[in-house]
């Protein structure tokens, strides 16, 4: 670890106190440097570190709209600092205007988003890059009811910028006048209409709305009420009517008498529309004391030991070094990142493993690669996991990957799934096209994401950049509700970027000993501007066979730079500088 320690031994007597003998004899000399939350209730406020604030309702709004402008002011245009933050709201009402810049979570603390009330707004604006919100990443607006001024507010985003669990009473806008690049509305209430602008693509997932109005080339609603109509590509809407299986996100909340516990809900299956609008939603509250809450300075060795001891893990906002894995091992296991909580593998290990087990679940972390070589960031489940997880699977929510960027990073594959009946609840698997530390031979990735388990289901799957396949799927019966993609920018020549005979890789590949897989709304775009002859063969690549459906595809020469030849296989397309955008509804 970089980050300071000061404190580190007093936090430590103060937490051991509530550990048992027996884990103390267990983790040896780990347990002497662990660091466990005293006891909270409603006389008793968690330590949450030092960039976590918490507003409550008796505060003055000139105090509260100060803290938010400050925040924002450091991070508008902060796109690859080290500052992280989370500004959390109790229950009750606030008016105040939070305008949410990089690496910044603005959610409320209460069971429901009608719980806490923002009367002004909760926005993403792009001003600092003169309307364009192409780069407007890494940001959370979560569990929040929003009275907005003049009846609309403005979420123009694209990638890893979660608009979840929100109750807008209004209208929202999805651009700021200038191009966007898609996003995501999950859990979501809007009473009045949501127009995309100029938003490339979009998922919304289990919403409701009086309205939508816009499109432009993918546009999927999954579960949600009263989906625009027309059919794809003109417009281009993917509608599936019921989300097949899903498990929101975790969150922190304050319970009826001011004790903080964190809310895993239930997997939901064929749902429509949000889990809380109906009434309370269904799932199980986590005592605070059950978690180690993780700060700057905390290391790789605590956070294990108290894995090991059945603890779960409360990753406050900052940047972490590990200099070795976090070990997931035990099942229903809650690890939930505040403020874009950002772990950095160090001398080539792995960020974080995960056991075949039942239950866990990622939330809210960005999981960047350190500069020498990992071999995978991320694993859930070891190779050759077998176990069934049907009835209680492991879920990603907001689990970001970043190869490049803020430094050189170097990672071979960010994300690999080998256990069965995973959900990815969005997810940005991205290696660098800008930024430090960027180029062809600087951060070197060969694959985004590769799933080896069987009956693997994503929502809002974003990969991009990565030299080989962006995504490759080996296991059966996968599902994909919405993909975004863009090819490498920057091979250097044709034979760069050749798999065997073949010009460039597929963007999504289906392993040829797949017979089940199934999947809707995606696009593949190719901008190849360091030299624009590179062409690719194909954006999907599939095997032949009847149980492997593709539906509502899209393909992009953004400009004409460079050539995607067919959208799926051999068939659709060409992509190119003569016709930018080629669409294929059905394959087979």
């Amino acid at each position: 670890m970089t980050n300071d320690t000061t404190g580190r031994g007093r936090r430590g007597r103060r937490r051991i106190a509530g550990w048992t003998a027996a884990f103390a004899a267990l983790a040896g000399a780990a347990a002497a440097a662990l660091t466990v939350p005293a006891a909270h209730g409603a006389d008793a406020e968690p330590d949450l570190g030092p960039n976590v604030q918490i507003f409550d309702p008796s505060m003055s709004a000139q105090d509260i709209q100060g803290k938010l402008d400050s925040v924002f002011g450091e991070q508008e245009k902060n796109q690859f600092g080290q500052a992280r933050h989370a500004l959390l709201f109790k229950p009750g009402s606030y008016d105040v205007k939070a305008n949410v810049g990089f690496y910044t979570q603005v959610a409320g603390l209460g069971l429901s988003p009608d719980d806490t009330t923002i009367n002004g707004q909760v926005h993403a604006e792009a001003d600092w890059f003169d309307g364009n919100a192409t780069q407007n990443f890494w940001r959370d607006a979560e569990n929040l009811a929003v009275n907005p001024d003049g009846g609309a507010d403005r979420w123009a985003v694209s990638q890893a910028a979660p608009y979840r669990r929100m109750h807008l009473k209004g209208d929202l806008q999805l651009d700021d006048g200038g191009w966007s690049s898609g996003g995501l509305l999950a859990d979501t209430k809007v009473d009045g209409q949501v127009k995309s602008g100029s938003q490339q693509q979009w998922l919304s997932r289990n919403t409701e709305w009086g309205g939508w109005t816009g499109s432009n080339w993918n546009m999927v609603f999954v579960g949600a009420q009263n989906a625009p109509a027309g059919d794809f590509p003109n417009p281009p809407y993917t509608r599936v009517d019921k989300t097949p299986v899903s498990r929101e996100k975790p969150f922190l909340y304050v319970d009826d008498d001011g004790a903080y516990k964190v809310f895993a809900p239930d997997v939901r299956k064929d749902s429509t529309g949000t889990s809380w609008s109906s009434g309370a939603p269904k799932g199980t509250s986590i005592p605070l004391d059950d978690f180690f809450i993780v700060k700057p300075g905390d290391t790789a060795e605590e956070m294990n030991a108290a894995l090991d001891a059945g603890k779960h893990l409360l990753v406050t906002p900052g940047v972490y070094h590990l200099d070795a894995p976090l070990k997931v091992t035990r099942p229903d296991t809650v690890v939930l990142g505040l403020g874009l909580a950002t772990l950095i593998p160090d001398n080539g290990v792995s960020a974080m493993t995960v056991a075949d087990v039942d239950g866990v679940k990622l939330a809210g972390l960005l999981i960047d690669a350190g500069t020498e070589n990992s071999e995978t960031l991320m694993e859930v489940g070891p190779k050759d996991s077998s176990a069934s997880h049907a009835d209680n699977p492991t879920s990603l929510h907001d689990v970001f990957f970043r190869v490049g960027g803020a430094g050189v990073g170097k990672a071979s594959t960010s994300l690999v799934v080998n256990s069965s009946n995973v959900i990815g609840d969005h997810t940005w698997i991205w290696r660098a096209d800008h930024g430090d530390g960027v180029g062809w031979d600087s951060n070197t990735a060969d694959q985004g994401l590769v799933v080896n388990g069987d009956d693997v289901t994503m929502y809002g799957l974003f990969v991009e950049h990565y030299q080989k396949h962006q995504t490759t799927w080996n296991g059966e019966g996968g599902r994909t509700y919405f993909y975004q993609n863009e090819m490498p920018y920057d091979p250097p020549n044709q034979d760069a970027w050749m798999n065997g005979s073949t010009k460039g890789y597929a963007a999504y590949k289906v392993a040829d000993s797949v017979k089940r897989h199934e999947a809707w709304g995606l696009g593949s775009y190719c901008f190849f501007s360091t030299n624009k002859s590179v062409t690719a063969e194909h954006a999907f690549e599939v095997p032949q066979t009847p149980d492997v459906r593709f539906h509502d595809m899209v393909t992009v020469s953004l400009g004409g730079t460079g050539t995607i030849n067919h959208v799926i296989n051999g068939t659709g397309g060409p992509s190119d500088a003569g016709s930018n955008v080629a669409n294929v509804t059905e394959y087979p």
